[in-house]
């Protein structure tokens, strides 16, 4: 049993501090060690099972940047006391100079400006290293550190991004990835009308087996056939899905009964994976067949039962069509979910396992819902997305991203999830310009990478149920909110209206 102590300055931080207890230890190989958070007065105590070398993730606010995910380097476990703040300033700081160094090698033109805040951020960490015999003022001069460390980082990405978008433009005049848009449950094709217009290019119809056979033997298909019927009609890109959906309430409720038998259970699934397939041959050209199995906790199985039933699934939708793109959703990719210690494989090795099992995988979909607790993503600058994204590159699979932020912090009388909402993340309040500001951030990054191939918003309307509350590019009035505009407004700031792909 291993325990890493940090002090906190000033300590009044630790009274408004929730996100504190989502903070994590991983190991050098990345892999997230179960973490228990523990406090005397201002000292945070992280024990954990192992004993080497770690670096901890927390939430820590940063002036101007709200509480983002801050990482130290790799530390070593002593009877001592870190100083948390000198410690994230150091981790952040190493972070920026690692990535830095790959960026120039690789030809990167470094702005004037990063070099000014880097070097700033250098000489106030020095200052915070050189007067930790006095914590509270060390604790200031890398708090400010960590400020200008931030704004090198974001000025580093801006020029990544703009850099990388140039050579994708040069290499086609086209949009390179799939824009859509979840269309949800309910039958509106008065709000899906706003799907069928540029940027969107795609529409992801959510065919799930709990919705089709929430009563076992009776099949309601009537909502997806003319769901997809209208995405042909408007000359969409079709994705359905998830067929299964593995996190908690996700698989029809009947289908509990069966979770003790594992085989029958494979038989359930498979027979469904093929019903579902074969009814939209020819129609649906992309399906998302599971979703979330990285994370479970719908049937309570093992992983490697998870890994199994996954793997059977894909393998059947691909007798079943040969034509077809299959892909896993993955959700919480940073692996943050292991730190309550019931999961012992990291998301990457997961879809590793998938892909080394030679299913025929045609894409895995990272999905990142920031501003929410539980299953949603702790809140991540530019550099750490990226970080993340070129790391699930590394498996010579496609990638989609499926994305969404609250556009607001109030209750959502129709999010039916009870997921909790997160308010401290992004530097300012949620609300629906801040909603539309963190798309204009992000959006630019996931069109830099190669990689992906498609990008997706969680939930088209707050006026129909939805998992994520908030969530929707419409209102609950039906009224487009501003992010809606700024996807397209985004999208051509890169790519010119006439290149857009055909409507």
């Amino acid at each position: 049993m291993g325990v890493m102590r940090f002090e906190v300055q000033p300590p009044e931080l630790l009274e408004h501090w929730p996100e504190l207890n989502r903070a994590y230890i991983s190991g050098f190989d990345g892999r997230v060690h179960p973490t228990k958070v523990e406090r005397d007065g201002n000292i945070v105590g992280f024990r954990r099972q192992s004993s080497e070398s770690g670096r901890l993730h927390v939430a820590f606010p940063v002036e101007g940047f709200g509480r983002p995910m801050l990482t130290t380097s790799s530390l070593r476990e002593f009877d001592g006391v870190y100083n948390l703040a000198v410690e994230l300033a150091r981790g952040k700081i190493c972070q920026i100079r690692n990535q830095l160094a790959a960026w120039e090698n690789a030809g990167m033109k470094i702005p004037e400006r990063f070099r000014q805040l880097h070097s700033q951020a250098h000489a106030l960490f020095a200052r915070a290293a050189s007067s930790q015999h006095e914590p509270l003022v060390a604790a200031r001069f890398a708090s400010q550190a960590l400020g200008f460390a931030c704004q090198a980082a974001d000025e580093l990405m801006r020029a990544y991004v703009e850099q990388r978008l140039i050579v994708r433009r040069h290499r086609s005049h086209h949009l390179p990835a799939a824009i859509g848009c979840q269309l949800g449950v309910a039958t509106d094709p008065q709000q899906w009308a706003h799907v069928a217009q540029p940027p969107f290019s795609a529409a992801w119809v959510p065919l799930s087996w709990k919705y089709v056979e929430a009563i076992e033997g009776e099949y309601d298909w009537e909502p997806f056939d003319e769901q997809i019927e209208w995405c042909l009609n408007h000359r969409l890109i079709v994705q359905a899905g998830p067929l299964l959906d593995f996190s908690p309430g996700g698989l029809p409720q009947w289908l509990q009964q069966w979770a003790s038998d594992f085989y029958n259970l494979q038989s359930f699934l498979c027979d469904f994976v093929e019903t579902a397939i074969a009814r939209y041959i020819g129609k649906v050209r992309q399906w998302e067949v599971c979703a979330r199995p990285n994370t479970g906790g719908g049937l309570q199985l093992s992983e490697e039962n998870l890994v199994a039933l996954v793997a059977r699934t894909v393998e059947v939708a691909r007798q079943v069509d040969e034509e077809s793109r299959f892909v896993v959703r993955v959700n919480q990719p940073f692996g943050e979910y292991q730190a309550r210690g019931t999961h012992r494989l990291a998301p990457l090795q997961f879809v590793d396992a998938l892909v080394r099992l030679g299913v025929g995988l045609s894409g895995i979909n990272l999905e990142l819902n920031m501003g929410y607790g539980r299953c949603g993503t702790a809140m991540r600058d530019l550099l750490d997305v990226s970080r993340l994204i070129d790391l699930w590159s590394c498996l010579d699979v496609p990638l989609q991203v499926t994305i969404c932020v609250p556009s607001s912090s109030t209750h959502d009388p129709m999010a039916h999830s009870g997921i909790p909402l997160e308010a401290n993340g992004w530097h300012k309040p949620w609300s629906e310009q801040a909603q539309a500001e963190w798309l204009d951030h992000y959006l630019p990054l996931f069109l830099a990478k190669q990689t992906v191939v498609a990008i997706f918003w969680h939930t088209l309307s707050d006026a129909v149920p939805h998992e994520f509350p908030h969530s929707g590019l419409l209102r609950a009035d039906k009224t487009p909110k501003p992010a809606l505009e700024q996807f397209a407004r985004t999208v051509q700031e890169h790519w010119p209206a006439e290149t857009l792909p055909a409507q």
